[in-house]
């Protein structure tokens, strides 16, 4: 009872600020279609930034595997994410591409999303979330290596600013076995196909 008060008051207070944001910007906030704007805002910010109380570590260490004896690369690509960049709070989306290698422990496969989801359910930017996720896995798996790639658009270069349509950002961070060349390039080529 006591959180849903917390989050009723949250929310509350949130869609009050909005309320005078959208006042300040020259607008009639009691027009038809922005009496409940400012609650839809705030309920909005507070899903799209969930992250902050979630713990990416105990996701992932919530299905740890040990005993399977596999040494080879784990691949989770092509996981979309939506974001919001910290300098403008515009959008930024694309895709999150995930190797690791166990040393000893392996990880259910859907927790790889997951811990991205955490980490994108944040205000960031591209290069800080790259390196958390790199992080996060290697502190909780303690793999052989890690290398993470994230492809994105940032709405903050396409609808304002220098307004490139279309720009893709691309980021890389990797440990362990991901240091040497061809272990990277194989990981390229498998995420390309």
């Amino acid at each position: 009872m006591e959180q849903n008060e917390d989050a009723s008051h949250t929310t509350g207070t949130l869609a009050e600020h909005y309320r005078q944001i959208i006042r300040l910007l020259g607008e009639d906030v009691t027009r038809e279609g922005l009496l409940k704007t400012p609650e839809r805002v705030a309920k909005s910010m507070q899903f799209l930034l969930q992250g902050y109380s979630q713990d990416p570590e105990a996701v992932l260490a919530s299905a740890m595997f040990q005993d399977e004896d596999y040494k080879q690369m784990v691949i989770v690509k092509n996981i979309d994410f939506f974001s919001l960049c910290e300098h403008h709070l515009l959008p930024f989306f694309g895709k999150a591409h995930i190797a690791y290698i166990p040393r000893r422990y392996i990880t259910g496969l859907s927790k790889i999303p997951r811990i991205v989801d955490i980490f994108a359910r944040r205000l960031q930017v591209q290069e800080r979330m790259t390196r958390q996720i790199k992080e996060c896995i290697q502190k909780t798996l303690n793999p052989l290596g890690v290398m993470v790639v994230i492809e994105a658009q940032h709405m903050c270069m396409q609808m304002r600013g220098v307004e490139k349509q279309n720009s893709l950002t691309t980021t890389s961070d990797f440990t362990g076995f991901f240091q040497q060349a061809k272990t990277r390039v194989e990981f390229m080529n498998l995420i390309k196909k």
